[in-house]
């Protein structure tokens, strides 16, 4: 189990008192937020997040061409009929690391997780020429 710092968000070991990114004092364990899984930074990588933060005031309202990359699992429904759910979640958390990383590793963001997939931009938030190559 871990903590999050409240300051920076960085994950914190149970047995420490300061957080190691930002030096925040944890001695009050009660003022820092449970994680919400359903908030973006909770899987967008800390590089990817900063990016994203220094350039957001030049990017609001901005309208833009992007690339969508869905992927989701083939014959997960009958998949799913056939194991234990707690496999089928291993399986999935299997899956959704892979593509997480390889999405992150090219600077996309992560819009939607679906039940068997995953909805990811590339050229937005953050711009690139070549957006529609990044997501192949």
């Amino acid at each position: 189990m871990e903590l999050v710092c409240a300051k920076c968000g960085a994950k914190i070991p149970l047995d420490k008192q300061f957080c190691g990114e930002c030096g925040h004092d944890l001695s009050r364990p009660e003022e820092v937020p449970p994680i919400d899984y359903n908030q973006p930074q909770s899987y967008t990588p800390k590089f990817l997040a900063e990016k994203i933060l220094t350039t957001r005031s030049s990017i609001e309202g901005e309208r833009k061409l992007v690339t969508v990359l869905f992927a989701d699992v083939a014959n997960y429904t009958s998949m799913s009929e056939k194991i234990d759910p707690e496999e089928v979640h291993q399986i999935m958390d299997g899956c959704f690391k892979i593509l997480m990383d390889k999405i992150h590793k090219y600077e996309g963001t992560i819009n939607q997780f679906t039940g068997d997939g995953v909805m990811a931009l590339f050229g937005a938030p953050v711009a690139h020429e070549g957006h529609a190559q990044r997501a192949c």
